[in-house]
């Protein structure tokens, strides 16, 4: 099983690497980065889906390893959860130019990856990391009814389904809003306590 799913990763890392049609494409053979697929354990339950990589990720080809990265390794840490236990993410795969914001069209042709990898990987909690995130991963679980700004939501552990099956949905801030931000940081170190409660 656990090779079924390496295998059905890697096909989708084969994809993304060849997806001419991506505005974002171009962009990335310019600049010679590399697009960012995900990490982590391939049985995760715990999953964590942010935005689009940044310049260090595109970089390395890995998500979350700077400043950002470093909030939410301190994160998992806080709760005695190891990074290779989790698998993470983000909706759009290649670098948005000067990390703005994602596009609607290059969510929606990137959307459909991470449903994939959603339901490989199966895991039983999404924390979606700012409101891209939020706002794409509720509509996908059956909660577009209850998308607010994550002000509201935050930290809350919302019940919704992926392909039939429960799943929680757990919002949080971006790591990102926490570099400067010691409040937000705050914020993300009390949600997580909740993640804690959730996953022992």
């Amino acid at each position: 099983m656990g090779n079924d799913r390496s295998q059905a990763l890697k096909q989708i890392r084969e994809e993304v690497q060849n997806l001419k049609e991506s505005p974002l494409y171009q962009e990335r053979v310019n600049n010679q980065t590399l697009p960012v697929i995900g990490e982590g354990s391939h049985n995760a339950q715990l999953m964590f889906v942010g935005e689009a990589p940044g310049r260090n990720e595109a970089k390395t080809g890995r998500p979350f390893c700077g400043s950002a990265g470093k909030i939410l390794d301190d994160l998992l840490a806080s709760i005695g959860v190891k990074r290779e236990a989790v698998y993470i993410t983000n909706i759009v795969k290649d670098r948005p130019p000067s990390n703005r914001d994602p596009l609607p069209e290059e969510i929606a042709i990137y959307g459909p990856f991470l449903d994939r990898q959603i339901d490989i990987i199966k895991p039983l909690i999404i924390v979606t990391l700012g409101r891209f995130s939020m706002s794409y991963i509720m509509k996908k679980s059956g909660l577009e009814d209850s998308i607010k700004p994550i002000s509201q939501l935050h930290g809350q552990i919302l019940e919704g389904s992926s392909l039939n099956s429960p799943i929680k949905v757990v919002v949080m801030y971006h790591p990102a809003a926490a570099i400067y931000n010691p409040k937000i940081k705050e914020v993300l170190q009390k949600d997580f306590q909740i993640l804690s409660s959730l996953i022992k």
